[in-house]
């Protein structure tokens, strides 16, 4: 028997601290109509001082499983989609399970950066379609802001904090994910980056290591991310036998409304089938892709049969998309 992979529940979780562009107007020298202008950000939510990934990432998860319908034990597989994650180890994931109760279920992380999601959402999958799970937890949950250099508008302004997470659930029906794409391009690493430990390592006692921030060559990455994201969309709408006339929702990494703007102007996609949130939210990373799934369920958006493109591109240079067909189990909404 032949399984596809549907998403039968969904949930979102952003911190309730709001960071507004007045604020970073006395934090930096920098104004609303300058980031409104580049970025369409006009706001973004902040983890608090006591918020953690495993928190956030746990509260999306929880919200998923309540909308399947799901007891958390019958759970095969979590995939947390990270670049944020409290410990290097234990996994993130394997903390999520715990705070769910899925004790049936294993666990790791992955790291795409925004990306992330959408990797971890073809590789659970994958699982499903070879038999070897039934249920699948993915999550994409991060908290950037606390890589920030808050002297630096061009980045600080972007990021905010949160977290997204479907369920997938075996289905034979004609639904769920119907194609991936993944992709790389490791030449272009330095164009976004975030250094880790080895600068903290080669600190001896009598030299404090430099705190590691969130560095981004802006020009390269606008570039990048405008050509990717059509040709990201476009190869998976075709593996899935589809063309873009079938295409009823496009949700893209939530990075930049100019990026999007580009991009979807270049694909020749009706606006009104794009799903932007990021003038409420910013980057999220790993969690816009799922949070604007989750919004767009939630506000009844998606019925039974539509076919959903989740595209999304970040640090690697890394980019991943993926065309889900909205099922019948996806229309109801619990908790």
């Amino acid at each position: 028997m032949a399984y596809r992979a549907a998403i039968t529940g969904w949930g979102a979780y952003v911190p309730a601290q709001v960071l507004t562009n007045a604020d970073l107007e006395r934090m930096v020298a920098t104004s609303d109509e300058w980031i409104v202008t580049r970025t369409g950000i006009r706001e973004r939510r902040l983890a608090g001082p006591d918020e953690t990934t495993v928190q956030m990432a746990t509260a999306a998860a929880q919200r998923a499983l309540e909308t399947a319908q799901l007891d958390p034990q019958r759970l095969d597989l979590v995939i947390v989609a990270t670049t944020t994650p409290d410990y290097l180890m234990p996994a993130t994931g394997s903390l999520v399970q715990a705070a769910l109760g899925a004790t049936r279920a294993g666990a790791f992380d992955l790291v795409a950066a925004c990306s992330g999601f959408v990797y971890a959402l073809g590789v659970g999958a994958q699982f499903i379609m070879a038999g070897t799970a039934r249920a699948v937890l993915v999550v994409g949950v991060d908290a950037l802001t606390r890589w920030l250099d808050f002297t630096d508008r061009t980045t600080c302004v972007l990021f905010g904090d949160g977290a997204g997470a479907v369920v997938l659930e075996a289905s034979e029906a004609d639904e769920g994910v119907l194609s991936t794409v993944l992709g790389s391009d490791g030449t272009g690493a330095l164009h976004l980056y975030l250094e880790g430990f080895p600068e903290l390592l080669r600190a001896n006692g009598s030299v404090a290591p430099k705190r590691p921030v969130i560095r981004m060559a802006g020009r390269e990455v606008f570039r990048f991310s405008v050509r990717i994201i059509g040709e990201a969309a476009l190869e998976a709408v075709a593996r899935a036998g589809l063309s873009l006339d079938d295409v009823d929702l496009l949700i893209p990494h939530q990075a930049n409304r100019r990026i999007i703007e580009a991009a979807v102007e270049r694909l020749g996609l009706p606006w009104e089938k794009v799903w932007v949130n990021l003038d409420r939210y910013g980057n999220t990373s790993a969690a816009s892709v799922p949070i604007g799934l989750a919004e767009a369920a939630d506000q009844g958006v998606l019925h039974p049969g539509m076919n959903v493109v989740l595209v999304a591109f970040g640090a690697g240079l890394a980019w991943a998309a993926s065309v889900v067909r909205w099922g019948a189990r996806g229309v109801r909404r619990g908790g």
